[in-house]
């Protein structure tokens, strides 16, 4: 969609959604985000706010249905959101050794039931309007299973297909879906990762690729091209060729945050 007027951002207070916000933070647009912490998210909306933009801002958890959809129908009560970006997540792996039962639940449930609880909510109004976009966060991690980190790949892997379903069910309804899947960008949550990233790249020009490609109702939003051709040859190879080698890949630490 361009120029939407009326931004629903989760996951606002740091790393990748709160880049989104200060890239959309524009006079004449309304920006409604969401975070779990109260400081940061303050932050982001004052820098939002000193660019013009108008900005209501909550602290609440994804994975508290009633609370979320509750404030996101109270915006959109006041002006109908035209874009709703589903980006709250967190990431944990297992740290060399076996995951947590508990981060495990808790990856899936901040990852797919915080997704689904963000739009599913908006989708009718959307329909009814006939005009509207939804932007899933979903991975490259979610292209092919990673051993150092199962429940992650799992979590975007979900957010991926459940996206490009969508997409297509919501074809000729005026709603449009895009499935986002960025491979390493600096933010605190990769800040965490203490193994080389390749073509890591900074949230700013992440978050102008988002913006450019929602633009153009892209479809899916994958980027950079080189770990999106690396990842269709893992997904495309059989895995008694590559099992091996994906075994010894590092892994991602234990503590989903």
């Amino acid at each position: 969609m361009r120029d939407p007027k009326h931004i629903l951002i989760t996951g606002a207070s740091s790393g990748l959604g709160a880049e989104l916000a200060r890239t959309y933070a524009a006079p004449g647009v309304m920006l409604a985000l969401i975070g779990r912490d109260a400081a940061r998210l303050e932050t982001v909306a004052q820098q939002c706010r000193a660019k013009d933009a108008t900005v209501e801002a909550a602290v609440l958890d994804v994975t508290d249905a009633a609370a979320l959809a509750g404030w996101m129908l109270e915006r959109d009560d006041v002006l109908p959101i035209d874009l709703a970006i589903a980006n709250a997540g967190i990431s944990a792996g297992t740290g060399g050794d076996t995951e947590p039962v508990e981060q495990v639940r808790r990856i899936f449930a901040v990852n797919v039931d915080g997704v689904m609880n963000t739009v599913l909510p908006l989708i009718p109004r959307m329909q009814a309007r006939r005009r509207g976009q939804i932007a899933l966060m979903a991975s490259m991690a979610g292209f092919r299973g990673f051993p150092g980190a199962p429940a992650y790949c799992g979590s975007k892997a979900a957010v991926k297909i459940y996206g490009e379903g969508l997409r297509g069910m919501l074809a000729g309804s005026g709603v449009e879906v895009s499935v986002i899947c960025p491979g390493y960008v600096r933010t605190p949550m990769t800040d965490r990762n203490g193994f080389p990233m390749p073509f890591l790249m900074n949230a700013d020009k992440a978050a102008r690729i988002i913006r450019d490609g929602l633009a153009r109702n892209k479809a899916r939003i994958a980027f950079p091209l080189p770990i999106l051709a690396a990842v269709w040859l893992l997904q495309a190879l059989p895995p008694g060729l590559i099992d091996p080698l994906m075994r010894r890949l590092p892994s991602k630490s234990i503590d989903a945050g």
